[in-house]
């Protein structure tokens, strides 16, 4: 509840002639109106003042400097018929990269990543998914409109189709693909980031080459591990793992 910054009570009291035998009369009515619109202003301060309180003692949903999102994996054909399940927790950098932080954790709120498989999957190197539009690494697109179509800087009212929404790069924030980190995927072209991603295992040392070029936008906090081993399943001459890796559940928090 809100209130302006200056709120009023008016009280209008309509004046006509008194005839002297109703004076004293009216002057007790007079009396009683002023003690009522005291009352009244009374209780309206004391219920703005109260209101204010219930505002100052809300929490906010604002995002801080970072913020989590937890993936949950499994390996196999089915969730049921898993051979094994992993949860992976990724801190997320909103201060070095907002807007692909954002991104993520938008995707990972609405479900985007949810079913999703990871398609590509290169020993030593990294694991790449979510591509919830056609699930095979050639989709995906922003969850928010962030000044870009087709990688292209314009108005939102000049990009024909939301599914060319892309988020630009923001490739020199310092952070750079050091092992157990996430960096966003994107064509070769710049600033067409969309929803698909990857993730370094804990087993390399950097990716020198990818500096500059995709935008490291979190470091995984817990489960770094997991994505090790992921990384050195069996895939096939495409680098489609055999047996499908999956996405199973997305959540965030602040």
């Amino acid at each position: 509840m809100q209130f302006s910054n200056q709120s009023r009570l008016t009280i209008i009291v309509q004046s006509s002639d008194i005839s002297e035998g109703s004076a004293k009369g009216m002057e007790r009515i007079i009396s009683n109106k002023r003690m009522f619109g005291v009352c009244l202003l009374s209780l309206l301060m004391m219920s703005s003042a109260g209101c204010l309180s219930d505002d100052d003692d809300e929490t906010t949903n604002e995002i801080g400097p970072t913020s989590e999102v937890t993936l949950e994996i499994y390996h196999g054909s089915s969730f049921e018929n898993a051979t094994a399940s992993y949860t992976i927790v990724i801190e997320l950098n909103h201060d070095l990269a907002p807007l692909h932080a954002d991104n993520f954790r938008t995707h990972a709120l609405e479900g985007n990543y949810n079913d999703v498989s990871i398609h590509r999957i290169i020993d030593d190197f990294m694991i790449q998914g979510g591509d919830f539009e056609n699930n095979d690494g050639s989709g995906g697109y922003a969850a928010n409109w962030y000044g870009y179509c087709n990688g292209q800087a314009m108005d939102e009212s000049e990009c024909s189709d939301y599914k060319n929404y892309n988020v630009p790069d923001e490739t020199e924030n310092g952070l750079t693909h050091l092992p157990c980190t996430i960096s966003m995927a994107k064509r070769s072209s710049p600033n067409t980031g969309g929803s698909q991603f990857f993730l370094m295992p804990d087993d390399i040392t950097q990716h020198t080459w990818l500096d500059g070029v995709h935008t490291v936008f979190g470091k995984i906090t817990s489960g770094c591990e997991h994505v090790t081993t992921l990384s050195e399943v069996e895939t096939d001459g495409n680098d489609r793992p055999v047996l499908p890796v999956i996405i199973h559940s997305s959540t965030a928090s602040n």
